[in-house]
């Protein structure tokens, strides 16, 4: 089978590579679709991030759904032909954080296409993936390009699970890549009763704009200064870019004892502490998701989320380089997808 390997900053490669053999309690698919991420684009722009660096060749890729080929022994609830979204999330369901019903800090995670650990966990960018059965879910009545959008709706609805009810109150969203775009259907879907958006990119702002925010503004040092007025405006920050320029921005636009949810991964940051403290601002990190995935899945398949705005581009798998050079350009690209059927 055909699988997308990144050896250095650069250096993407398409390799012929061994199915693995199916146990007891998986399933093997065989994948339609494969969202590039933003750390995929760290790995294949930097060679990893901050103190994550590759240390070996490894297969890319986290967001992923394909149809069912086999089942091994053990596995019931799935057909073949089934189509499934995959989940790239593995917890050990056995150390402290598991059993607290924290599976998302798991000590022992195995998530797809992740250099944090060594040897490096490879990732699902492959024609033929053996997953184990619970972390596959059932996506019948989606297209395979839907279905494979349930990581990163599941990362968007863990953030706004983290700023807590967000019914009837005013949020600010930094960053409309794909996980600032989905944290504006996921506030919507949450009942919020404003949602305002930045960015630079004029067409990631249209975007937002189109899947729900009701303004949308270009990002800058006095951006939003009109929301800062009576010590601020918004209930809700959810800080998706990891740009610390657009933290520090925002935070004069939250009001006292305000949210902020940092889930934009973008490198360390120096914050405007006596503000936080000041304002008593809340600061919430946002990591991975764990049961956000199937519920996001049932979101798509009732029509409560549409998602498909957001694909902006699908390309073979033989040109998964061109896939990752526009998923780098936010001027025409939103969430770019690997087409392997």
């Amino acid at each position: 089978m055909r699988v997308v390997v990144i050896h250095a900053a650069r250096d993407l490669r398409i390799e012929e590579r061994e199915v693995e053999a199916l146990g007891p309690g998986q399933v093997r698919v065989r994948l339609a679709a494969g969202g590039v991420c933003g750390s995929d684009l760290h790995y294949y722009n930097h060679g990893g991030f901050g103190a994550v660096r590759l240390r070996e060749p490894m297969i890319l890729g986290h967001e992923v759904s394909g149809h069912v080929e086999a089942c091994g022994p053990g596995v019931a609830g799935f057909a073949v032909g089934d189509l499934v979204a995959v989940s790239p999330s593995r917890p050990c369901a056995a150390c402290r954080f598991c059993l607290a019903g924290e599976p998302n800090h798991c000590l022992n995670m195995r998530f797809y296409g992740s250099a944090m650990l060594f040897p490096h966990i490879q990732g699902a960018f492959r024609e033929v993936l053996v997953a184990n059965a619970d972390q596959c879910v059932r996506a019948a009545g989606l297209t395979a390009a839907e279905a494979a959008m349930a990581e990163p709706l599941a990362v968007a609805l863990h953030a706004v699970a983290q700023a807590g009810s967000v019914w009837g109150r005013r949020v600010l969203v930094t960053g409309c890549g794909p996980i600032g775009c989905l944290c504006i259907l996921a506030a919507r879907r949450a009942g919020a009763a404003e949602i305002v958006a930045t960015d630079l990119s004029d067409f990631t702002l249209g975007l937002a704009a189109r899947v729900g925010a009701d303004r949308v503004i270009k990002a800058g040092p006095e951006a939003l200064a009109e929301y800062g007025a009576r010590k601020g405006q918004f209930d809700v920050l959810l800080e998706c870019s990891g740009a610390v320029a657009a933290l520090t921005v925002a935070i004069p636009a939250l009001r006292p004892r305000g949210v902020i949810v940092q889930l934009g991964l973008g490198g360390d940051m120096t914050l405007p502490m006596q503000v936080i403290t000041a304002k008593e601002l809340e600061l919430r990190g946002s990591f991975r998701f764990h049961a956000e995935f199937g519920f996001g899945v049932g979101l798509m398949q009732r029509g409560l989320i549409d998602v498909k705005p957001l694909i902006t581009h699908a390309v073979p798998l033989a040109e998964a380089e061109r896939a990752f050079a526009l998923a780098n350009d936010r001027t025409q690209a939103v969430k770019v997808q690997i087409a392997f059927g």
